[in-house]
């Protein structure tokens, strides 16, 4: 490591791990005065012995009646730009005043339409379905299979971060759904998908879903494009298509698993990889949708990261199972509670947590205000915790003095090369909106061929810790790399990433690279 006295300016990379605020949904039951709506569930498991039959029409016709066309309209008003040619006297003597004379813009309406599936869940009328189905929608009509009406539906509730949604039509007597317990689904396990692709059936008479086969391809899967962080999807290789969206994914015995939401495809149709919203989920945001209006979600306070196999060897660690705490937000719930930087939480309420994103599905589980056991590993030793969720800010539909360091180091350290640090200016520090409490070496420079390039380091990152040892400035971070030892030097950064900003821990590989 060197230290340059001149900072260097710049963006920040892309953060590899997500600056995460535990989440959970929750919020009071106040049904109204008819109470909760009747939801059919069956946590029954499958019967995984029996032998695959000639016909799944009997489930199709158990299903179908329960699945949905959903159609969207949205009102989009545009403005038009006229032509100033058309005050052109000339222009008026051939066209006469067919034209407005002002050459001002006017504004026009033009009808945006969607389609989509939902699901019937209760016999009064309540359908679920993804989100991107109805965001922004004005206008939404529901076709009932085996019904020539189209229903004018009313959204209950949306929630983008699952891209679950809830409507309500006026209706009686409505064929509902069995919700089955989708964490009992295996890999393996044959479903449907039930749905209306590309619109189709819309073109009958009467309507009625399309109907695909295949297996669970896998569970669990997350860090989708384009999608929000509650991800825990169920992949799927029975065919999905535009417009099975909200649509029906269900077991052999013709229960709810999973609402289809997304594939991936190049070519926008499928390519035997879909996408559902696990039913445990789903049915979560919907009965509080339906009993509140909205989703609540609490907060822990605590930003985590998975651990890898460096990492778990630098915190003495027996795996790689567990969520790394980089940071604790100053006043909440973990703070208060006694979390530190560098726990490692592997249990909550007596369920294990495997990663980071783990722990945030596993406390998504929980209502805010609600006391869980959380199980830390600090310092080699096992510790518990009792934390107090509180709510998530925002969550239903942020540290004080410049400290200034004027010392300064030269020369080159004996570890983390390639690595160049200096001094955080107050200028630097407004520019990145470093808060007023962290202090640490700002990296100006990494080289791409370093082991601390390898490790994620990367420029206008803020070395604040170094081998566990605070880091004030640059000569701070100078005087700790050479005095390390080990194999690996344990690194803590604070960056930012648009918005987003926060610490994490990197392991970089203490061992010399050869020259080429």
């Amino acid at each position: 490591m060197k230290l340059n006295s001149k900072p260097v300016f710049g963006f920040f990379a892309a953060m590899a791990g997500v600056a995460l605020v535990i989440g959970l949904l929750a919020v009071s039951h106040c049904w109204g005065k008819d109470g909760p709506p009747a939801f059919n569930v069956s946590a029954t498991p499958i019967d995984r012995d029996a032998r695959l039959g000639t016909s799944f029409a009997p489930i199709v016709k158990k299903v179908a009646p329960s699945v949905v066309n959903i159609y969207s309209t949205r009102f989009v008003k545009e403005r038009l730009v006229r032509n100033p040619m058309f005050n052109d006297p000339i222009f008026r003597q051939f066209f006469g005043n067919r034209f407005p004379s002002d050459g001002g813009d006017r504004e026009r309406t033009r009808k945006e339409q969607g389609l989509g599936s939902g699901v019937i869940v209760s016999a009064d009328g309540y359908i679920l379905t993804a989100n991107h189905v109805v965001a922004d929608a004005d206008e939404i009509e529901v076709a009932v299979p085996g019904s020539k009406k189209e229903f004018t539906a009313r959204i209950i509730g949306r929630d983008s971060l699952t891209d679950v949604a809830v409507l309500k039509i006026q209706a009686a007597n409505l064929s509902a759904v069995t919700l089955a317990d989708s964490d009992q689904l295996e890999v393996g396990d044959i479903v449907l998908a039930l749905g209306n692709p590309f619109g189709i059936s819309r073109e009958d008479q009467l309507p009625s879903p399309s109907v695909s086969m295949g297996i669970v391809s896998a569970l669990g899967r997350h860090a989708l494009p384009g999608f929000n962080q509650y991800q825990n999807f169920i992949q799927t290789d029975a065919a999905i298509n535009p417009g099975n969206s909200g649509g029906a994914l269900v077991d052999v015995e013709g229960r709810l698993v999973g609402i289809n939401t997304a594939i991936v495809s190049p070519s926008g149709g499928n390519n035997g990889i879909g996408f559902a919203v696990p039913i445990n989920m789903a049915r979560n945001v919907l009965e509080r949708l339906v009993s509140g209006g909205k989703v609540t979600r609490g907060y822990l306070g605590i930003m985590p990261q998975d651990v890898d196999a460096d990492l778990a060897r630098e915190f003495n660690l027996p795996d790689q199972n567990g969520a790394l705490v980089s940071d604790v937000m100053p006043g909440t719930p973990a703070a208060k509670a006694g979390l530190k930087s560098g726990d490692v939480i592997t249990a909550i309420n007596g369920q294990p947590i495997t990663d980071a994103h783990g722990l945030q599905l596993t406390v998504s589980q929980i209502s805010p205000g609600t006391a869980v056991a959380v199980k830390v590993i600090r310092n080699g030793a096992s510790r518990n915790f009792n934390v107090t969720l509180a709510e998530l800010p925002g969550s239903t539909e942020s540290t004080g003095g410049d400290q200034d360091n004027a010392d300064s180091g030269t020369g080159m350290a004996d570890a983390l090369d390639g690595v160049t640090v200096s001094d955080l200016e107050p200028q630097v520090r407004e520019q990145l909106r470093v808060p007023d409490n962290v202090q640490g070496a700002l990296v100006s420079d990494v080289s791409a061929d370093s082991n601390s390039a390898d490790a994620g380091l990367q420029q206008n990152d803020l070395i604040v810790e170094i081998n566990r040892q605070p880091v004030t400035g640059a000569a701070d971070a100078v005087r700790l790399c050479k005095a390390a030892r080990g194999e690996h030097i344990l690194v803590k950064i604070w960056r930012r990433t648009g918005d987003s900003a926060g610490t994490r821990f990197l392991s970089v590989d203490n061992a010399k690279r050869e020259k080429k």
